[in-house]
């Protein structure tokens, strides 16, 4: 088998995703359109979401971990009174509940006192969580369901609005990754005594990028690779460091706040470091020949 081609088109996208394509759609069709096999992305969104995928390209899928554990932000509407067993509205009604019109006050109390701060989560039989070498949701698919550990995650912002229907909220989320919006939702018809599933769901941020930066399916637009880690600390190198930096050799740490960009004199990426020790830093990933 002969050696893969390397990567020539490096960068990173920002896309607002439409609803009825996977994420492994949206690759499928960045590389067609950019003609590179290497892309990937920071966190995936389910066929009936819309919004904000953050794409590498090239040499980008090696910077996509420094990007991964960023919060993300959400929209979407909290139907009450009827539970699916997808926790949106993708799926079949499990069971229903006769409930009164929501009361958006008692349920901001509650999302205050159970469902901000940190929160003990169990990630739902439809999603991408690997089990025994299988993905959750083709488990679900077969009709198999299995313990789910609950992990704790974090949940800086859940907003909640009236909506022209009583049984329906509207709700805003900032969350660490790794939350599932469809569970809070669940969680908050349960303890609103009944049952509730989300749908129109939308992601709206990642970090520091806004959906209303994000490109289309139609018109991509791939920034440079130095925009992907323009949240972390950087320090330029001068040509000796630069050198000693791609046969990588550790450094003096330049900041508490790691990891840290090396930039060139021209602004290209050089390497990102990562604490080795309490007073050194390791070259993690090193772009360029040596």
């Amino acid at each position: 088998m002969g050696r893969r081609k390397p990567a020539t088109v490096h960068g990173m996208v920002l896309l607002d995703k439409p609803t009825g394509w996977t994420s492994h759609d949206v690759v499928a069709r960045l590389r067609k359109h950019f003609g590179e096999r290497r892309i990937g992305h920071t966190g995936t969104l389910d066929p009936g979401a819309t919004g904000l995928l953050v794409l590498g390209v090239g040499n980008g899928t090696r910077l996509i971990r420094f990007i991964e554990d960023l919060d993300k932000s959400y929209e979407c509407e909290i139907v009450f009174g009827s539970a699916t067993d997808s926790l949106d509205d993708s799926g079949t009604t499990v069971a229903t509940f006769d409930m009164a019109p929501v009361d958006p006050g008692r349920a901001r109390s509650l999302v205050a006192a159970h469902l901000t701060g940190e929160v003990m989560q169990e990630p739902p039989m439809v999603s991408a969580r690997h089990h025994e070498g299988k993905r959750l949701h083709q488990l679900a698919r077969e009709g198999i369901e299995v313990h789910r550990e609950a992990r704790p995650v974090t949940v800086s912002g859940f907003d909640l609005a009236a909506t022209d229907d009583p049984m329906v909220l509207a709700a805003r989320i900032t969350c660490s990754t790794g939350t599932y919006v469809r569970v809070l939702g669940a969680d908050l018809g349960a303890l609103m005594g009944g049952g509730a599933h989300i749908r129109s769901l939308r992601r709206t941020r990642v970090g520091r990028w806004s959906v209303e930066r994000a490109s289309t399916l139609d018109d991509p637009v791939l920034s440079p690779m130095t925009e992907m880690v323009a949240h972390l600390a950087s320090h330029v190198l001068d040509d000796a460091a630069i050198h000693d930096t791609r046969f990588g050799r550790v450094r003096e740490r330049w900041s508490d706040e790691g990891p840290w960009v090396a930039l060139d004199g021209a602004g290209e990426i050089v390497a990102v470091f990562e604490e080795w020790n309490d007073k050194l830093a390791k070259p993690t990933v090193v772009f360029g020949g040596r």
